[in-house]
């Protein structure tokens, strides 16, 4: 069985710039031990017979077929708009 150190969190959280006491590193050592136990209990399963999946339900894509059609013309749309400049839209800067 693969145990993890308290070093090892120690690093990890060092890694994803996370702060954590002592105390908090003690606990996750053990919760993270008990993860990678329970990871490892799974490995003795007979999965000879089991085909794999990339998801347990049957998915498919909802979006509707991308098809070409008439769009407005550039001139028709920047006629709405309230300012324009060079053939595009011209909106207030948002940088300082």
């Amino acid at each position: 069985m693969s145990e993890i150190s308290k070093d090892q969190v120690k690093h990890v959280a060092h890694l994803a710039r996370l702060a954590i006491t002592d105390e908090d590193a003690e606990q996750m050592t053990k919760d993270l031990g008990d993860i990678i136990h329970y990871a490892e209990l799974l490995n003795e399963l007979d999965t000879t017979d089991v085909e794999p999946t990339t998801h347990v339900l049957d998915l498919k894509n909802v979006m509707r077929k991308d098809e070409p059609r008439k769009w407005i013309e550039r001139e028709d749309a920047l006629n709405n708009a309230p300012d324009t400049k060079n053939a595009q839209f011209r909106v207030p800067s948002i940088l300082e």
